[in-house]
């Protein structure tokens, strides 16, 4: 268990929490814990979808802007591969991964909810790519995700202004998929997330390597990564109890053991 950084698990449901006061700034230290408890989330057959939560009062407010301003280029030149690997951690999670946003998402805070496969935001939320405002750039994959989800133009009037995005526009570009009252964030989150706890596990888990890939290449390509996972999961166990209980009894009734 990590100081800042750690994964509860109930019912199927993985969250990991940020608790580093006051902002959740995004330090080196939380960087390496999330990297260790997404492992930890990827490893553990008892978690079979995760929230991503900051907390009642914000998600992250950025990276740890003093920690990062005593940093030269030799330093961050190290450091840099562990800043980006920390989002790709949450993004490389082999399961449905929800990010529940309340309050502030900013700079490495935003980056963390784009490794996400959904964003579920409170209508307090506010998101934001304000690097450049400190005469930098986004790190963890914000110049990349960004662009990949709302587009290039949009990104790019994010990223260059630097300025922050409320809720409501969030929702009407495709930065987040649903925004709802603040106080049920969360439980919105894991409301989404627990529905996946009897899912054909690798099914998910094939399903979501095949968008994640294709999107990394051409469609040629991509076709042919669904047609080998496609094939793949044949070799599973659920695929035979939920192909097995269609013919037996309709749609949507087989019990999964995620094998």
């Amino acid at each position: 268990m990590g100081e800042f950084v750690r994964l509860e698990v109930a019912d199927g449901v993985g969250t990991i929490r940020l608790e580093r006061p006051k902002m959740n700034a995004i330090s080196l230290q939380v960087q390496a814990e999330l990297r260790e408890v997404c492992a930890e989330a990827t490893e553990r057959d008892d978690v079979r979808a995760v929230v991503v939560y900051g907390g009642e009062r914000l998600f992250a407010a950025g990276n740890d802007v003093a920690e990062m301003a005593e940093m030269s280029y030799a330093d961050m030149v190290k450091a840099t591969r562990g800043v980006s690997a920390a989002a790709s951690a949450i993004a490389d999670i082999p399961k449905p991964v929800v990010a529940a946003v309340t309050g502030y998402a900013l700079g490495g805070g935003c980056e963390l909810t784009l490794a996400a496969d959904i964003r579920i935001a409170a209508d307090n939320a506010t998101f934001g790519q304000p690097e450049v405002l400190l005469g930098i750039i986004p790190g963890a994959g914000g110049t990349q995700r960004l662009a990949r989800l709302i587009g290039p133009s949009k990104a790019k009037d994010i990223i260059f202004t630097g300025r922050f995005v409320k809720a409501d526009e969030a929702l009407a570009i495709g930065l987040v998929d649903r925004v709802v009252p603040a106080e049920s964030v969360y439980d919105e989150a894991v409301a989404w997330a627990k529905q996946f706890s009897g899912a054909a596990a690798l099914a998910l888990r094939a399903a979501k390597e095949c968008i994640d890939r294709g999107l990394e290449t051409d469609l040629a390509t991509g076709l042919a990564i669904e047609q080998q996972q496609f094939a793949s999961v044949f070799a599973t166990e659920d695929r035979t109890i939920g192909m097995t209980s269609f013919l037996a009894n309709g749609p949507g009734k087989a019990e999964f053991v995620g094998r």
